[in-house]
């Protein structure tokens, strides 16, 4: 039987990368992406983000390779984390 970190319909990628957040009301702010799947993210912010904050991401491959992930994401959880907060997000929109 699978553990429960496999029971997810889509395996979560750990990455560390910063990304560029703009929260509803036009404010933008950076982050860093802790993991990524196909339907959410986890992101490390400086303050604290409202659950049920519709967010745009932009997170950038480390090579010119590769576009950047753009998305529209929702804040599902945000827990506090050392110096910062830790929000769960569900992905509702891969914009490019």
């Amino acid at each position: 039987m699978r553990d429960y970190s496999e029971k997810r319909d889509f395996h979560r990628m750990q990455v560390e990368s910063e990304i560029e957040i703009t929260d509803s009301k036009g404010n933008t702010f950076a982050g860093t992406c802790r993991d990524l799947s196909a339907t959410g993210m986890q992101l490390l912010v400086r303050n604290p983000v409202a659950v049920g904050e519709e967010l745009s991401t932009v997170l950038r491959p480390g090579s010119d390779q590769f576009p950047p992930l753009e998305t529209i994401c929702e804040v599902i959880r945000c827990e506090p984390e050392g110096d910062g907060f830790l929000l769960g997000t569900n992905i509702s929109e891969v914009t490019r």
